[in-house]
């Protein structure tokens, strides 16, 4: 829905000389961008408030086939000031503003393919991105991409966090913080801070039908784009005309403002589906962490954890406490052995003879409760496709409106119908995940993907795409070695989730689950993971633990309860990335408010302004926070839960303690 409109176009036709550079400026003034062509190379650099921000970078793309192009001229250029508004039909906030101003330039090339190439350039206030259009390229003519020559040459020094890419374990891996110069090659998002405190994050947006982009470092601080090749090596292969993704950079004072850009879902296109109101955000339990524990197994015999007895166990607990999903993993045929080495054997139709799945969605339905599905790959890509049709007329016809869909298998073994070898993110695979979501949505089933291509905020093109894994999750706090540290979960705020939301699965209560080795089980307070389902985004948030913890609990079980999983608006109160983080958030056509808090292995104490709140209203915050004497490291589950009356004009003291954290329901009393 567009619910405000303000566009006004410039055209000027006039071609640029070489040398000469096109400018335009974001709506604010606070950002200039110029773009120029000399000595072959088109550039472009960017000022912000005046100073030098990015020092001049290349641009364009290389084809198979064809020497380097040598730009020439700048042969036209476009304008146009945009200010929209639109709203989300889920979210973290509800009504989106879209105010920019376009700069589009045409490059004049000396190659067939490089003869004209639109570079669409679009400016915020708080960052900008900018793609490539390859309109002239003749309908139907096939081209192969062998690289791209996109730089991101920020002036000055850098601290970034960030980690190695192309891992066997995809983006599951931990944040390190270096000299920026020390980067090799990283994964997006990619974040930086600034001697001044400024914050840069680089990423993309709109990632469809081409690869995912990498950053690779030259030791001397910029950054060349590089493209994951296909098994041939080379990167895309795609038909004229065409365009690529979009490559964004967010700009803020602070961390928190990078968390409250809303560039990269601008940058997409409107939804496709019209109405998708069958999908409803909410909260889930199921048979996930009792597996992670070894108390019960995905594959068949004794302990088949995906049994008809268990799952309505999960029912009974998921309807009594007021969810409203049930995620069922291991029910399918082909868990059994080595189920990564021979993703090829799993059916996605057939059950376990102890898992009967039309009673289930049978008996669930009349408890208000939903199946959630759940289709585990092992990468083999052929073997799901070919019967992705059957698997979800499965689903649907049981009533699923959710699959969990996995791809565990090491990145670049992820292997093709011919036995070529793939990357988890090349474009092969980001056409496959696209394909998954397109035929689920003609089946109103949304799709939640685990080990997934990055998040590019295609959730606004295709709402039905709710969320995703792609980060080191909760899961290796159950096996891992070592598992999360406090700090992974004040990087996220202001990395991962910069891309969108994400599947963390908090929730835990058993955090030390009889181990005594510290880096072997969950290093937060009881408090943490009650703020986390504010601070880490989705719209399904999983109630991860088993059933029997929250109940010796309910006490503060109450907040998860509580805590909804769709937002009128969100705000990034205060935060430092890898320190601490705040969130601030409304629910949906509600006048409550909910706080999270979470800290490094640091004590901290924050003084927050409530100024978020209604002002002249009074609030009851329920208060869950970690007990005076609460320590991740040896006693973790101290929590102290108070109650006071507070208004807008408040300051409300957290005390953070080690690996801790705090969760706040503000109800309104007038």
């Amino acid at each position: 829905m567009i619910l405000r409109i303000l566009i006004l176009l410039v055209l000027i036709v006039a071609p640029a000389t070489a040398g000469a550079a096109e400018c335009a400026q974001s709506p604010g003034k606070v950002i200039e961008l110029c773009v120029s062509v000399a000595q072959g190379e088109a550039r472009y650099e960017v000022r912000r408030n005046s100073n030098i921000l990015f020092a001049p970078g290349r641009l364009g793309l290389d084809f198979k086939g064809e020497p380097a192009a040598r730009f020439t001229a700048l042969t036209g250029a476009e304008r146009r000031a945009v200010d929209t508004s639109w709203q989300q039909p889920w979210g973290e906030q509800r009504v989106i503003r879209d105010h920019h101003v376009e700069l589009a330039v045409t490059l004049a090339g000396d190659t067939p393919l490089n003869r004209a190439v639109r570079v669409v350039f679009r400016l915020f206030d708080d960052g900008f991105g900018f793609r490539y259009a390859y309109d002239a390229i003749p309908t139907g003519q096939a081209v192969e991409v062998a690289g791209e020559r996109t730089e991101f040459r920020p002036a000055g020094a850098w601290q970034a966090w960030w980690y190695q890419a192309l891992g066997a374990d995809r983006d599951e891996y931990l944040y390190t913080q270096t000299d920026a110069r020390r980067i090799t090659l990283a994964e997006t998002p990619l974040t930086m801070r600034g001697a001044d405190g400024l914050h840069l994050s680089f990423h993309e947006a709109a990632l469809v039908d081409f690869p995912s982009m990498l950053l690779q470092g030259d030791g001397a601080g910029t950054l060349k784009a590089w493209l994951m090749p296909l098994p041939d090596g080379i990167a895309a292969r795609r038909t004229g005309p065409f365009v690529t993704p979009w490559r964004t950079v967010l700009i803020g004072d602070s961390a928190a403002a990078l968390a409250d850009s809303r560039i990269t879902l601008n940058l997409n296109d409107p939804s496709k589906l019209g109405d998708v109101s069958w999908f409803k955000p909410g909260k889930y339990v199921g048979v996930w962490w009792e597996m992670h524990l070894n108390k019960t197994s995905w594959g068949s015999g004794a302990y088949h954890g995906a049994t008809t007895a268990n799952v309505k166990r999960y029912i009974d607990f998921a309807a009594k406490y007021g969810f409203d999903g049930v995620l069922v993993e291991g029910w399918n045929k082909g868990w059994d052995g080595d189920w990564i080495a021979n993703g090829d054997k799993f059916s996605f139709t057939q059950a376990y003879p102890d898992f009967d799945l039309p009673a289930l969605a049978a008996y669930g339905k009349a408890r208000g409760v939903r199946l959630i599905g759940h289709n585990e790959t092992a990468g083999a890509v052929p073997n799901y496709e070919a019967q992705l049709a059957g698997a979800l007329k499965l689903y649907a016809d049981a009533g699923v409106s959710v699959i969990k869909t996995g791809y565990v298998r090491p990145s670049g073994t992820l292997v093709d119908a011919a036995g070529g070898q793939h990357w988890f993110a090349d474009q092969y695979l980001v056409r496959h995940h696209l394909h998954v979501v397109e035929e689920a949505a003609k089946r109103r089933i949304a799709i939640n993907t685990h080990e997934p291509v990055k998040d590019t905020g295609l959730r606004r093109t295709w709402p039905s795409w709710v969320s995703r894994e792609g980060a080191r999750g909760q899961e290796f706090n159950a096996w891992g070695n070592p598992t999360n540290p406090p700090e992974h979960v004040t990087i996220l705020p202001f990395t991962r989730m910069l891309a969108g939301p994400m599947d963390y699965t908090p929730g835990i209560f058993d955090l030390t689950q009889g181990k005594s080795e510290l880096t072997r089980r969950v290093q937060s307070t009881l408090a943490t993971q009650l703020a986390l389902y504010v601070v880490l985004y989705s719209p399904i948030h999983m109630a991860a633990d088993l059933p029997e913890n929250y109940t010796a609990r309910l006490d503060a079980f109450q907040f998860i309860r509580d805590v909804p999983t769709d937002w009128e608006m969100s705000k990034t109160l205060a935060g430092e990335v890898g320190d601490y983080a705040v969130v601030a958030r409304q629910p949906r056509g509600g006048r409550d408010w909910f706080l999270g808090a979470v800290t490094d292995e640091n004590p901290r104490k924050l003084i927050q302004p409530l100024d978020f709140l209604a002002p002249g209203k009074r609030y009851e915050a329920q208060i869950y926070r970690d007990a005076p004497d609460a320590d991740f490291r040896h006693n973790p589950l101290a929590l102290e839960i108070e109650r006071r009356v507070v208004t807008g004009a408040d300051r409300l003291e957290l005390a953070l303690r080690p690996g801790g954290g705090t969760a706040i329901r503000f109800k309104p009393l007038d």
